[in-house]
């Protein structure tokens, strides 16, 4: 009975007594993951820890939120800031110069905080045609005195004597020379004074008639263009000042069937020394075509204008299907002058990295799919990796129809690896622009401006007709061979067929992101 009357008070008791014992569990049963709860874990104290940490969670959320508005105000104050200035006369220098210096620095759209937001597509859609901040008068333009000092390169000499190859039957001078692997590499490392390939080998062609040779060395500032096998016809400038034409030669280079073509249908004024003249234009024929492809002829005057005109200090190259509408003088001051620049060009409207422009060229047929692909091959070998962030240029894809120019002996040197990756491989010349970037590591500066800003120097033309050869449709490098090798360029793109010293077999191209409709 006794037994029976301490058994309850015995079963309260254990009970007790293993409710007291909890607390001196062992660690791994009373951690985190226990579902035992702690007397010291009251209801109060589990809601505040709950509660802090939805505050935490709700404080961090809204902190993205207001970075996220601000950087949209951000963006939305320098567009506003733009349409402000373009309203009360952007034109004007002085006060008009983007406001103040804070606020050029809060808008620097080459800057990584606007690139980056750019590529989140958290900045509008980019604007075609945007105001340029130039002068206002041509006359008021103050030129500098001198010229810039040459300080890596000091001395720059061409290799000039005849490179004669051979296509089985007979031998020809070739105006860009057979580069040797050795001779390339050796060019991009700078030095006070070297001698490179630059085209006009001896007896290449590109030849000059003696009259036009005596009339460019008279021309110190230049507006180029140029027109080969008929693609495009004359376009004059407009609001061009009396100073800027009294300053300027408006120089247009062309083949001999475009100038057939300018006759044709264009009317052409003969000076008393048989110069000839198609409004403020004066027409420079270039005799015996260096090479097959029109768009390759195309090459030199735009890249090789210092070669051309050696006399010129300043030039502005525009593609053959531009009419300018811009002073010219006005163009120096905003893009050269005023930021201390010696080379500027336009950013790409769709393209920063090179592996997206040559995909787009394969697209849109703008030379041989496999040949682009080899192209591409070599320079991701040689460490030329697809433009980010990381890079110091805002882009590594130009739009190449206008090139402003200070003829230094760097920017010289520049144009001569430039023309000569053209001359070696494909004469797509905006896949080897940012590459010759690349392989200067740094040396060379530039001023990459505003798209937008290109579009509203000219305006552009279609062209009379549409380019087209056999050679864009080849689809394979079978196809070169047999009754194909025709297709074969005779006096250019050597390196594409030259073996290259490295195995290119394991290369693969990084993947491209197409951000666009166009090419």
């Amino acid at each position: 009975m006794d037994n029976k009357l301490q058994s309850p008070l015995s079963s309260r008791l254990s009970r007790r007594d293993r409710h007291n014992q909890r607390p001196f569990l062992k660690d791994d049963e009373s951690g985190l993951l226990s579902s035992v709860r702690l007397p010291q874990d009251s209801p109060i104290r589990i809601g505040w820890k709950q509660g802090f940490i939805r505050l935490v969670l709700v404080a961090g959320i809204l902190w993205m939120l207001l970075i996220l508005i601000v950087l949209l105000f951000h963006v939305w104050s320098c567009r506003s800031s733009i349409s402000f200035l373009s309203a009360t006369g952007h034109s004007k220098v002085g006060s008009n110069l983007c406001l103040n210096a804070d606020m050029q620095s809060m808008c620097n759209k080459e800057g990584k905080v606007f690139i980056a937001m750019d590529l989140l597509g958290l900045t509008p859609k980019p604007e075609h045609r945007c105001p340029i901040p130039v002068a206002d008068d041509p006359d008021k333009i103050v030129i500098p005195e001198g010229r810039t000092p040459d300080v890596i390169v000091k001395d720059l000499t061409y290799i000039e004597d005849e490179d004669l190859v051979s296509n089985g039957s007979h031998s020809f001078a070739v105006f860009g020379g057979n580069q040797s692997w050795l001779q390339r590499e050796e060019s991009f490392k700078l030095k006070p004074s070297m001698k490179v390939h630059c085209g006009f080998l001896q007896n290449g062609g590109a030849d000059m008639n003696p009259v036009d040779i005596k009339y460019v060395k008279r021309c110190r500032f230049v507006v180029a263009s140029g027109i080969f096998d008929g693609y495009d016809a004359p376009h004059q400038p407009s609001n061009i000042s009396t100073r800027s034409k009294k300053l300027f030669c408006f120089l247009m280079v062309v083949d001999e069937v475009s100038l057939k073509f300018i006759e044709s249908n264009v009317t052409i004024r003969k000076d008393k020394h048989k110069g000839m003249w198609v409004g403020i234009w004066r027409l420079i024929p270039l005799k015996h075509p260096p090479y097959d492809e029109p768009r390759r002829n195309g090459k030199v005057p735009k890249i090789l204008t210092h070669r051309l005109f050696p006399q010129a200090q300043y030039s502005i190259w525009i593609d053959g299907k531009m009419e300018l509408i811009v002073d010219p003088l006005l163009i120096l001051e905003r893009y050269l002058w005023r930021g201390k620049h010696t080379y500027a060009i336009a950013q790409h409207k769709h393209h920063r990295s090179i592996y997206e422009e040559a995909d787009a060229n394969k697209r849109r047929k703008r030379y041989a799919r496999p040949l682009i692909d080899l192209h591409m091959k070599i320079y991701y070998s040689e460490g030329m990796e697809p433009w980010s962030l990381k890079k110091n240029m805002i882009s590594d894809v130009p739009e190449g129809a206008v090139i402003i120019r200070e003829h230094t002996a760097l920017n010289n040197l520049f144009n001569c690896l430039w023309f000569n990756e053209v001359n070696l491989f494909t004469p797509r010349d905006q896949l080897s622009f940012g590459y010759v970037v690349y392989r200067l590591k740094g040396l060379f500066k530039i001023f990459i401006f505003r798209n937008c800003e290109y579009y509203s120097l000219f305006v552009l033309h279609p062209h009379t007709r549409e380019h087209s050869s056999k050679v864009e449709w080849v689809k394979s490098l079978s196809e070169f061979k047999g009754s194909g090798s025709s297709m074969k360029e005779s006096r250019g793109g050597f390196g594409l067929w030259t073996p290259y010293p490295k195995n290119l077999d394991s290369v693969t191209l990084p993947p491209v992101v197409r951000t666009s409709k166009a090419g």
